[in-house]
């Protein structure tokens, strides 16, 4: 990464509201968030963990940061970080993306949530925290995140999200939570297309594109505004197999009910998945809505990017920053703590030297030099 990255976050972060008592901080609230960044990507996974990096990197951390107080302990970090306003913080988030990262148009960009499985606090009955994260397939980082209000649901979250984030031109896929009419409608007020999961949340659209699709095979989709995609992939012992049917039918688009309610509705879709390995044959048919025009291969490649949110995501966070073992839990320090894990993951899905992000990591610990080259200072 060529880019000075920490211009960037003491632009993005600098101005976020300090909450805690002026005149008696022995240490700058920039300096906190920048360490805690730095030590994350290093590997540290706890406030204790931070400090330690903290010590050991003082005088590199000196030569670009003020530290007027030498190295904050864990407890100060903690407490930081417990009271910091998780929203801004999130915002600033945002921010630093959209300056520093070139979003590709067009590309996918997946909407999904995941809980914190230990964040909760059963002693003052404070239960687990979910974030709904955005994930830029192309380019592979985060671009936001909102945390999911203990008294609500995703549906409240995705679309203060989507309003976050700068999605003009993209293709928004959301899982079958977040097939809601307004969340379709907040996606196209941001000039943006979407493909929506259809399940049983949704019965009686899913049942009528069942029964649309049913009816299009009987006559073999004669006479219909339709497409259709095949995607063979072999690897690993196995072949996997996905065919995709879009209809852009006005006719069947009056024989779904409540249909006037979707905004930009333009496609009806099924995918059908089948997997082979060795005897053993899965399948699996999953429908859809979109408000893109009659493109098989287009929405077929959407619905398979979507995953890439649970794979290049959810499974490192959860098996590299081991985040489900995570017992930060206080105040607004389990919300502010997945932003950090996102900003370090972001940091280092974005240089493209040979390894993976755990042996970056590793690597960024003992090398101060990999380092600076991941924070753009080489």
């Amino acid at each position: 990464m060529s880019k000075n990255l920490l211009p960037s976050i003491e632009a993005c972060f600098g101005d976020i509201p300090d909450p805690r008592v002026q005149g008696r901080c022995d240490h700058k609230l920039i300096d906190i968030i920048i360490i805690a960044i730095c030590g994350i990507i290093t590997g540290a996974e706890g406030w204790v963990e931070v400090e330690t990096f903290g010590k050991s990197k003082e005088d590199w951390l000196r030569s670009f940061l003020e530290l007027p107080n030498g190295i904050p302990s864990h407890d100060t970090f903690g407490r930081a970080f417990e009271v910091l306003d998780a929203e801004a913080f999130q915002n600033g988030f945002s921010r630093w993306v959209e300056n520093v990262f070139h979003v590709t148009k067009g590309q996918v960009v997946a909407i999904d949530g995941k809980t914190a499985r230990r964040s909760h606090d059963k002693t003052i009955g404070k239960d687990v925290i979910h974030m709904v994260s955005a994930w830029a397939s192309t380019n592979g980082i985060v671009l936001g995140q909102r945390k999911v209000d203990a008294k609500s649901n995703e549906i409240t979250a995705i679309p203060e999200l989507l309003r976050l984030l700068d999605i003009s031109g993209c293709i928004v896929t959301i899982d079958a939570m977040g097939c809601q009419k307004k969340i379709a409608q907040t996606i196209c007020d941001e000039k943006a297309d979407y493909v929506l999961s259809v399940k049983d949340n949704q019965g009686k659209l899913h049942q009528d594109l069942q029964d649309w699709f049913a009816y299009g095979d009987q006559v073999n989709f004669e006479n219909m505004g339709s497409s259709y995609c095949e995607m063979v992939n072999k690897g690993h012992g196995r072949i996997e197999i996905r065919r995709c049917w879009v209809v852009s039918d006005p006719v069947a688009f009056e024989n779904i009910r409540h249909y006037e309610g979707w905004a930009g509705l333009q496609s009806i879709v099924r995918v059908q998945r089948e997997r082979r390995q060795g005897e053993k044959v899965q399948e699996e048919t999953a429908f859809f809505i979109s408000s893109l025009s009659n493109d098989a291969k287009t929405i077929l490649n959407a619905t398979r990017q979507h995953w890439a949110i649970e794979n290049s995501l959810h499974w490192v966070l959860d098996v590299t920053f081991r985040e489900d073992d995570s017992r930060i839990r206080a105040g607004n320090s389990p919300q502010n703590m997945t932003v950090l894990r996102h900003l370090a993951l972001n940091i280092l899905k974005n240089d493209k030297s040979k390894g993976s992000i755990r042996n970056k990591r590793y690597k960024a610990a003992l090398n101060t030099t990999f380092l600076e080259q991941l924070l753009g200072r080489v």
